[in-house]
């Protein structure tokens, strides 16, 4: 492909970043951080790209965290040196690799049951900073108790090279309700919480240096709380649908991210075909909005390669419409590379450098 590129001659279906407003997007939480006083580590799972990683780091942001090691090794290989990982590492080949990372680079990790501990300590051979997990009462991982945690800080002390850097609290399931006054009192809830755990592991004698987590979905709710000293925010960089539906595009940040694609069939009435269907969009979080092109249209998803646009205005065949994914993590990481619209043009392309790095 020659670049730069007129956007309407882009093979579709193609995933587009608008460089501007990802760049907004990037100065604006950067600056919200800024004005808090708390550390930003933003979460790379979200567009696992060593292009983004860089531009906010740039803008200020202390490293990014990951939510996989092979996430961490991939981006950790185009300069990316400072990374969190989300998630416990338990066994003993993924154990090796991380050793290997933490002669790399500066990274940390989470730990969130005694066993782990032990063999993290018995598996590195540098002192490794770790992160006591607290569940928030999702039961994905996480300790579940203040006494679990203090437990888990004795044995992470008693491997002698294990560093107990902090705590990390994730409310994920918390992020996507909708209304504003219901997401507060939730997270207010389960601050409260939070601070029975920290209370508890300052009272054993052990030092909590940072508190991290939070997200897109409650990071100014977060903020205003306290008790975090860093934020994980990680779809603030695009926003997709689920973020719009919770009013977070225009006080804060704005769409950057789409897929544009291309009529294919216009032959039943009240209805055309695009090139664009499940292997396009992530589809755990309903359909995606159709913006440019048809923006009366309602899509719905009709097979692996299509999807259908219907209503009763519709474009021709041929034409180009542009679509906002459901949920950016996932559609992402359907895809090699990103577009980068610069006005009318695709002025680069950045590649997708961790995609399908899960493990």
């Amino acid at each position: 492909m020659n670049l730069p590129l007129l956007r309407a001659d882009l093979p579709t279906p193609a995933l587009i970043v608008d460089r501007a407003a990802l760049e907004r997007n990037i100065a604006a939480m950067a600056a919200f951080a800024a004005a808090h006083g708390i550390a930003l580590r933003p979460h790379a799972k979200t567009h696992k790209s060593a292009d983004i990683a860089r531009r906010q780091i740039a803008a200020g942001a202390a490293g990014i965290c990951c939510a996989k090691l092979a996430e961490a090794e991939a981006l950790a290989e185009e300069g990316v040196r400072d990374s969190h990982l989300t998630s416990p590492v338990v066994t003993a080949s993924a154990i090796a690799r991380l050793a290997a990372l933490n002669r790399r680079i500066a990274l940390s990790v989470v730990v969130d049951h005694p066993v782990n501990a032990r063999l993290l300590g018995q598996g590195v051979d540098a002192p490794l900073r770790v992160f006591i997990d607290v569940d928030p009462g999702s039961h994905r991982t996480g300790v579940t108790s203040p006494a679990a945690a203090v437990a888990l800080a004795q044995a992470i002390a008693e491997t002698g090279i294990l560093r107990l850097a902090g705590v990390q609290y994730y409310c994920g399931s918390h992020q996507h309700i909708q209304s504003l006054a219901e997401r507060r009192a939730a997270i207010v809830e389960r601050t409260a919480y939070l601070g029975t755990v920290l209370a508890a592991l300052r009272e054993a004698g052990f030092a909590v240096p940072i508190v991290t987590g939070g997200g897109t979905g409650t990071f100014a709710i977060d903020a205003s709380l306290g008790a975090f000293t860093e934020l994980q925010v990680g779809s603030y960089i695009f926003l997709d649908r689920e973020y719009v539906d919770c009013e977070l595009a225009g006080p804060h940040f704005e769409p950057a991210l789409f897929v544009d694609a291309t009529v294919v069939s216009a032959n039943t009435p009240g209805m055309v075909t695009i090139d664009s269907g499940l292997k396009a969009f992530a589809t755990d979080a309903g359909v995606p909005v159709v913006l440019a092109g048809a923006p009366a249209s309602r899509y719905v998803f009709t097979g692996d390669e299509h999807g259908a646009l219907l209503g009763d205005d519709l474009p021709e065949l041929g034409a180009r419409v542009t679509l906002m994914p459901p949920h950016c993590d996932p559609t992402v990481n359907l895809y090699d590379l990103y577009h980068v619209l610069d006005g009318d043009r695709i002025a680069e392309t950045w590649p997708v450098t961790a995609r399908g790095r899960s493990s």
